[in-house]
C-alpha cells in the first residue's frame, strides 16, 4: 500500500526518530519516503554479500556499508537515498552518511521496491555501477554508468555478468546463489 501526505507533522516525524522507525526511510528531492524495513530473507541474503564483498573493496582500499545515507552533496538531507549496500571511498564517507559518491550501489529487491526508480539519483552522484538483486532468485542485473545513464551489461550465453568496476564475474548457479568470481577467488552467495 502507498500513502501520500501533503504536509507530514513534524511532530509524528520526531516520534518516528525517537522510536527508530525511520531507520530504511528516505528523502527524494524534499519527499519524505517511509520505506518499510526488510524481510528476514532479504537480511540473509544482504550480510551474506556484504560479508563476500567486503575483501573485495578492502583490496581496493575501500569501505562498504549496509543501509546507510547516501546524501546528494548539493541538497544533503533534503535529497537522499539508502543503498543496501554501497561500496566507497573513505573520502566520501562523513558522519552523516556517504557524501554524494560511491564506487558501486546494491539494491535488493522487495515487494513495492523503489530500486528502478533510483537510477537517475545514483546516476547525479556518479556512481560507476549499479546492481539489483533478487534475494529469492539471485537473478541479478548490472548496470554501468556510461555517459550519465545507466546500461544493462548483458549475460553471455551462459548467462554470465561481467561486473567491470572490481572486475567480477557474476553467475546464477543451482541452488540458487549468487556465484562472485574474481582474479584470484570465488564465493556463492
Amino acid at each position: 500500500m502507498r500513502a501520500l501526505f501533503l504536509e507530514v507533522d513534524p511532530k509524528w516525524l520526531e516520534e518516528r526518530r525517537r522510536l527508530g522507525h525511520d531507520r530504511f526511510d528516505e528523502v527524494w528531492d524534499g519527499v519524505y519516503h517511509v520505506v518499510p524495513g526488510p524481510s528476514t530473507t532479504h537480511h540473509r541474503f544482504e550480510r551474506e554479500l556484504e560479508h563476500t564483498l567486503t575483501p573485495i573493496a578492502k583490496r581496493h582500499g575501500f569501505e562498504i556499508f549496509r543501509n546507510c545515507d547516501l546524501l546528494d552533496r548539493s541538497k544533503g538531507d533534503d535529497n537522499y537515498r539508502q543503498p543496501d549496500l554501497a561500496i566507497v571511498s573513505p573520502a566520501d564517507v562523513v558522519e552523516r552518511g556517504i557524501n554524494g559518491h560511491a564506487e558501486l550501489v546494491v539494491e535488493i529487491l522487495s515487494p513495492h521496491d523503489t530500486s528502478r526508480e533510483k537510477f537517475d539519483f545514483y546516476a547525479m552522484c556518479n556512481i560507476p555501477e549499479y546492481w539489483i538483486v533478487d534475494p529469492k532468485t539471485r537473478a541479478i542485473e548490472v548496470y554501468v554508468l556510461r555517459l550519465g545513464t545507466y546500461v544493462l551489461v548483458t549475460p553471455d550465453a551462459n548467462g554470465v555478468i561481467q561486473a567491470p568496476r572490481f572486475s567480477l564475474v557474476l553467475s546464477v548457479i543451482d541452488g540458487p546463489k549468487l556465484r562472485i568470481a574474481w582474479a584470484d577467488g570465488s564465493a556463492e552467495v
